[in-house]
């Protein structure tokens, strides 16, 4: 049955920045489909999520690390397997962002953006990917952005980063795609999360965005899941190198 493709019984997957927001939500719905998921997160607020993911009757380990120090993510990737036995799926989830004129962004900043949503995914994906490359078998999705493919205001740090994970999706999917490893994005729309709090307070800047999605609404949480089940599971098994855009339809207006 075709269903059956997409349940992820028996995996163990990874998820970044699983303590809120998109994350969270896509944590969530990996359970739903049968995954036991460990959470990483800065904060280490985890409890919600791990909650939410052993409600699904799955098991939950919630990790605390920097990803802004790519030596977390030998951290990780070793607690993630002896804990929960295997590593099947990462999702590289979590970022952050800094908002400035170009000509006021400081070098900090920039460099803050890059260390966390380019090098700690690069570090992930390397650290996982020696894990998958030894059991011959894996899937990566990392998050993307529709700033991915356009420009954006005021983000020129956070748009060089996804800029950048979009290409280094397609770099790694050319590596290991003949040795059992798909490595796919998920770019998601405007959605309602921490990072774009400050654009939905903003009547003027909400209202624009608003009325260039044609779904017109921003987007939420739960509108990755099937994305993520989908990239994770079986169902996705010949496709490599795509970012998939979970946009509302911004990206076909």
């Amino acid at each position: 049955m075709i269903l059956d493709d997409f349940r992820l019984d028996g995996r163990v997957a990874l998820v970044t920045g699983g303590d809120k927001g998109l994350g969270q939500g896509m944590a969530v719905a990996l359970a739903q489909a049968g995954a036991d998921v460990a959470i990483v997160s800065r904060s280490g607020h985890n409890d919600a999520t791990i909650e939410s993911i052993k409600a699904e009757g799955r098991r939950g380990l919630g990790l605390t690390a920097d990803l802004g120090k790519t030596e977390s993510a030998v951290q990780v990737i070793a607690q993630t397997v002896q804990e929960l036995g295997q590593l099947d799926i990462l999702v590289n989830n979590a970022g952050t962002i800094r908002r400035a004129q170009a000509e006021e962004m400081t070098l900090e900043d920039f460099s803050a953006v890059l260390d966390v949503n380019l090098m700690g995914v690069w570090a992930l994906s390397q650290e996982a990917g020696k894990v998958m490359l030894e059991q011959g078998s894996g899937k990566m999705v990392n998050i993307a952005s529709l700033l991915s493919f356009q420009g954006g205001i005021r983000v020129p740090a956070y748009t060089a980063t996804k800029h950048a994970v979009a290409g280094l999706t397609k770099a790694l999917a050319n590596e290991w795609a003949g040795r059992g490893i798909n490595v796919n994005a998920i770019a998601p729309g405007y959605m309602a999360t921490d990072n774009t709090q400050a654009l939905r307070e903003d009547p003027e800047r909400s209202r624009q965005i608003i009325e260039r999605i044609p779904a017109n609404r921003w987007g939420t949480p739960a509108d990755l899941g099937g994305a993520v089940v989908f990239l994770a599971s079986r169902a996705s098994d010949y496709i490599h190198g795509h970012v998939l855009t979970v946009d509302g339809g911004w990206m076909g207006r």
